[in-house]
């Protein structure tokens, strides 16, 4: 056994022979922090029944089984994972303290018919007995292990053999190879190493917990998220019922859905139809209302937008943002006063998107300007009018991407007219909604405010 001190970067997790203020790998200035290390006789663990070493392979001689993936029963997580967990995966989810990360892969593994290992190492049996009792969801095939160390997790797996783990949290773990506490960088890596390396050489999925930093970062190194292969972000305020999964990192699919649930004192339940959630078809006489038709993944969601339009109280106009880009909507005033002669550059502005949703949109910006311009003029939006086209610096109104699958859902709510651009070429086939076509902001003016 030998001592050894070393320096690892928290922004990368590269490991230095000595402080420096940058890091020569990412360029961070003062990331480095100092650890103690004591390297001993390391235990190696095979997984492989067949004890044979790998060998390489042609590509094309590359079997893939007909059952590639494991559906849980929660569609929302399976949208989000790209269609369900792939064998011998690692994923890891984090989030804010508080928001059900835990509950939620408690309710997956309880209503998984697979043999399930949930592993804890921040709750006794007692306590995990007690909110799976709280949430009414029993399992013979869910088994529960209070552990922290690596070794007696291996031995535990080894005999129990489970067809699904998860490991809550990597934070919590360490190994007895490396002497230094839990939680710090070189336990975290090197504990998600033999993670990997069980997860490769059986094809059995594993899903890990990771506490998250107060700027809403997973703590540990980055080089965790790298070594994943797939990085979940359980969002919402734990003071609210909602809750949104995104992915922010996925190797077997897009990173462009989201999963929506709400929580009470049963669990966390998914959202099939947010629309439910997002929009509110009942205000049809107040003003700086507009539904727009978003795109998350190849969901359609229809989203509400609320504006308000003021005098400004104080010297400075306040511009103030909830799940809107605050850059794009000053650009969007800018052109409102440019191109179509609105003097907001007195007025004070404020858009927010119902639900705590966030969303990236170009075909939101008619429905942002629709919203200001009805807070302005003081005039509501019919209720059954939708929108969804981009804007750009010349006023122009400009297609956007999915239009036919954003037509469709309006009409399957319906709602029977939807804005968007000139340009976009709609399916004729589509029915039961009057598509109408505009070409510039002043369209949209002489249609609806004059």
């Amino acid at each position: 056994m030998s001592n050894k001190t070393t320096f690892f970067c928290k922004a990368c997790g590269t490991q230095h022979p000595k402080w420096q203020g940058q890091c020569k790998s990412c360029k961070e200035w003062n990331t480095l922090i100092e650890e103690n290390i004591q390297v001993k006789g390391e235990i190696k663990w095979n997984f492989n029944s067949k004890n044979e070493r790998n060998r390489s392979v042609q590509l094309d001689k590359i079997k893939l089984d007909n059952e590639s993936r494991i559906l849980t029963n929660d569609k929302e997580f399976n949208r989000v994972m790209g269609g369900g967990i792939v064998h011998g995966s690692l994923t890891l989810l984090g989030g804010e303290p508080g928001v059900g990360k835990s509950t939620l892969l408690l309710q997956i593994t309880l209503n998984s018919d697979l043999k399930s290992l949930y592993v804890s190492g921040e709750e006794s049996l007692k306590q995990i007995k007690l909110r799976a009792s709280r949430i009414s969801a029993i399992n013979n095939n869910c088994f529960i292990f209070s552990e922290t160390k690596m070794s007696n997790l291996f031995n535990e797996i080894k005999e129990l053999k489970p067809q699904f783990v998860v490991i809550d949290s990597i934070q919590t773990l360490k190994s007895d190879n490396i002497d230094s506490a839990a939680g710090t960088i070189s336990q975290i890596r090197y504990t998600t190493s033999e993670l990997i390396n069980y997860a490769k050489q059986t094809n059995i999925p594993v899903i890990l917990v990771g506490h998250i930093t107060k700027d809403g970062q997973i703590a540990g190194p980055k080089i965790l998220e790298h070594m994943v292969d797939t990085v979940l972000n359980f969002e919402g305020d734990k003071d609210h019922i909602y809750r949104i999964l995104r992915s922010q990192k996925n190797r077997f699919g897009t990173t462009d859905e989201i999963g929506i649930y709400e929580m009470d004192s049963k669990g966390i339940h998914p959202i099939s139809n947010p629309n439910e959630l997002l929009i509110n078809l009942d205000n049809n006489n107040l003003s700086g209302q507009a539904i727009s038709v978003t795109m998350k993944g190849i969901r359609p969601i229809l989203i509400e937008i609320q504006a308000l339009v003021s005098s400004a109280v104080y010297g400075t106009p306040q511009r103030s943002c909830t799940g809107f880009n605050s850059k794009r909507l000053n650009m969007l005033l800018a052109v409102l006063e440019k191109r179509a002669g609105f003097a907001l550059g007195s007025k004070d502005v404020f858009i927010n998107f119902t639900g705590g949703i966030s969303i990236n949109d170009p075909g939101l910006d008619l429905g942002v300007i629709v919203s200001i311009l009805s807070s302005y003029f003081e005039k509501s939006i019919k209720k059954d009018m939708c929108f969804a086209a981009e804007i750009d610096l010349s006023g122009k109104i400009r297609p956007i991407s999915k239009i036919n699958s954003r037509i469709k859902q309006a009409a399957k709510l319906g709602f029977k007219s939807i804005f968007i651009s000139g340009n976009n070429k709609v399916d004729p086939t589509i029915k039961n909604i009057d598509v109408i076509s505009v070409e510039k902001i002043e369209d949209i003016v002489s249609i609806l405010f004059t």
